[in-house]
């Protein structure tokens, strides 16, 4: 793997300070990585962050005084150029979903292996929002369990080459593996999620694969 130029800044917010020292020994054995700070609640986390900016914020859900949930709402208004992923032991699929509807850039699970955080962070850090795999369908079943059936309306002002990368992105695509399944160059696929997140009033890939799904289940498709 190339070594990027500049390292990508990560900031640690969890109140366990063995955990937080675990993950900053880990993520200092690769050059891609640079850990720039560590807080031990959400107020010391969000004054971090404001003084770092640091491109992407591990949050854990479950801290005393503020939450997992109250910080990172805050830390998306003060700091909405950071990826803030939820790291936490929590596999309740409602804390997931409200904290992607929020709009986290990923969940995952404190029992996930090295490998997999790592390059977590790295996807995160791209703009891809990321999520345990033991999570996934937990997520659309919840999702599917309680969300209002998708407008037409707002279907209605995808292009058909839109509609096309929202079934992509419903199948869990990334943009390279969309960029080869159409035929389009990868930047191209970029600008259409773009695209796609914005008429439809979304904040994420997860949150367009979910509606996507949604309205399937919705038509009867």
């Amino acid at each position: 793997m190339d070594t990027p130029d500049t390292p990508i800044s990560v900031l640690l917010v969890d109140d366990h300070t063995l955990f937080r020292s675990g993950i900053r020994s880990l993520l200092q054995r690769h050059p891609d990585f640079a850990v720039v700070g560590e807080a031990a609640d959400g107020v010391e986390g969000i004054k971090r962050a404001q003084q770092l900016k640091p491109q992407v914020i591990l949050l854990d859900l479950n801290m005393p005084g503020m939450s997992g949930l109250e910080t990172l709402q805050l830390l998306l208004q003060d700091c909405p150029d950071s990826a803030v992923v939820m790291l936490t032991v929590s596999e309740d699929a409602e804390d997931l979903s409200t904290a992607l509807r929020a709009g986290a850039s990923g969940y995952l699970l404190k029992n996930i292996d090295t490998d997999y955080l790592t390059r977590a962070i790295r996807r995160a850090a791209a703009g891809e929002t990321v999520v345990a795999e033991a999570m996934t369908a937990k997520l659309v079943a919840q999702l599917q369990g309680g969300a209002a059936p998708a407008a037409a309306s707002e279907l209605d002002k995808l292009t058909p080459r839109e509609r096309e990368i929202l079934d992509c992105l419903a199948r869990g695509g990334s943009n390279k593996s969309i960029a080869r399944t159409l035929e389009l160059a990868e930047s191209t696929v970029k600008i259409h999620v773009q695209n796609v997140l914005k008429k439809l009033k979304l904040s994420s890939r997860v949150q367009a694969a979910v509606y996507a799904v949604e309205h399937r289940r919705q038509s009867g498709a």
